[in-house]
């Protein structure tokens, strides 16, 4: 009976030749590779997009196909990519917007970081003694990435300003809680930040590079920072830098008013020497030294 034709493997080469059955048999010990053969290649790549497309999602939600595009991906690995995180419960699909959004497993490990984070536990700890905060938002913000994250909101106001409570997140060009945060930055950080194309939240938001470099500057000199109508056209904002051991900022306290307060030039003043004070007091818990930053 005559032999039957040999058939090559279907699928990926794993050489620049095709690997045909007789030389396989010939070299049994040469097999396919897999991702886990060599976790800095397929397993890296596929958990590096993973990380990039929650990144993505928890800035804006959005679709598959948003994810294919701004990611540059085929759609069957954008498609498998969403799939799986929402399988996950890292992910979930709102149906009343048709968007992904942030899933309950991240809240799970958020909530597990916001347990141990010292700086909100210090801030927690004086705003539970503090009376005189008054007309304002008080929030507790970090740097993540390219953005200010409020990760505790407390309201010392009657009237509610919408997008202040925790969990909103602004680019770090904008508001003062971003633009305090820029400021500490090093400045390759910045530089990069900066050679990018920044968004105008208002008419009011600075997008010019040179300026808002100018403003950094200013802010390290001065040690606090006040915006108005440049996250919000409503609203205005103060905020102060907490400081770590070392003297790094690791984060900032900011005081989020409605607009028509800026009048009140004698309140606003106290507000600052409020923010200020607090902002020591937290940074002296966490062991910062004056004159270390």
């Amino acid at each position: 009976m005559p032999d039957s034709p040999v058939k090559k493997p279907r699928g990926r080469r794993t050489q620049k030749h095709d690997l045909t059955a007789d030389s396989l048999s010939a070299a049994p010990e040469l097999t396919r590779p897999t991702a886990m053969d060599n976790p800095s290649n397929e397993a890296k790549q596929g958990l590096e997009r993973s990380f990039a497309v929650l990144d993505m999602i928890a800035a804006h939600p959005c679709r598959v196909v948003d994810v294919m595009r701004e990611m540059n991906l085929p759609w069957a690995t954008a498609h498998r990519t969403v799939k799986k995180l929402e399988k996950a419960q890292f992910l979930m699909f709102n149906a009343e917007t048709s968007r992904y959004e942030i899933g309950p497993r991240m809240w799970h490990l958020g909530s597990s970081y916001l347990a141990n984070n010292k700086m909100l536990r210090a801030a927690i700890s004086y705003l539970a003694n503090e009376r005189d905060i008054r007309g304002v938002d008080v929030q507790v913000v970090e740097r993540i990435g390219n953005y200010s994250v409020v990760i505790h909101a407390e309201k010392r106001q009657v009237q509610e300003i919408s997008k202040a409570q925790y969990g909103y997140h602004i680019p770090l060009h904008a508001g003062s809680k971003g633009l305090i945060l820029l400021a500490y930055e090093t400045e390759a950080f910045v530089d990069a930040y900066l050679a990018q194309p920044l968004e105008q939240l208002t008419p009011r938001t600075v997008v010019d590079p040179d300026a808002i470099r100018q403003r950094l500057a200013e802010i390290r000199r001065e040690g606090i920072v006040q915006t108005e109508g440049d996250v919000q056209h409503f609203t205005g904002s103060i905020a102060a830098p907490v400081f770590g051991p070392g003297g790094a900022a690791v984060g900032c306290v900011s005081f989020v008013y409605l607009k028509k307060l800026a009048g009140d030039e004698v309140h606003l003043e106290t507000l600052r020497e409020a923010l200020q004070m607090m902002t020591h007091s937290i940074s002296l818990e966490l062991g910062w030294h004056p004159g270390q930053s």
